[in-house]
């Protein structure tokens, strides 16, 4: 896959989180993600259609959510309940939307569905492309997280 569609959303997750959370996101490095298992415990997933089709995930474990949304509403977050779900969701639409600008300035189409939520331990992420899913480990000082992009070409 083109690294043009993976740097928005890597550049995306990172701004996202710090204005948002106030949470330093620091990539890793990025792999060809094999199998549906996620490696978190709460997912958000967005369809991405136009110019190009795919999906965008991001899966964060239990610890990494809660001191993000911690930040974010400027309460203790415990646990993931349907308020933690609805605020993945949020999160994953601005990265898929702030990633989705750049691309537009690029020349890209795209537009997104909107985005699913899903939780539990080793829940799985089914993503609709053919094209392989690259997925790009981040580290917080509170936990790790993952962002999957997979597009037909």
């Amino acid at each position: 896959m083109d690294v043009t569609y993976i740097n928005p959303f890597l550049n995306a997750t990172i701004n996202v989180i710090k204005t948002m959370a106030f949470v330093d996101a620091r990539p890793g490095k990025p792999y060809i993600k094999k199998g549906d298992t996620a490696v978190g415990d709460v997912s958000g997933i967005i369809g991405i259609t136009g110019d190009n089709e795919g999906t965008l995930s991001i899966t964060f474990s239990q610890a990494s959510i809660e001191a993000i949304l911690s930040n974010m509403l400027g309460e203790t977050i415990s646990g993931i309940n349907e308020d933690v779900r609805d605020a993945v969701g949020e999160i994953t639409n601005m990265i898929s939307g702030d990633a989705r600008r750049v691309l537009s300035e690029l020349g890209l189409k795209l537009s997104a569905a909107i985005p699913t939520v899903i939780s539990g331990k080793n829940h799985t992420i089914t993503h609709i492309s053919s094209g392989p899913t690259i997925a790009i480990p981040f580290a917080t000082d509170h936990g790790p997280f993952n962002v999957e992009v997979c597009f037909a070409h």
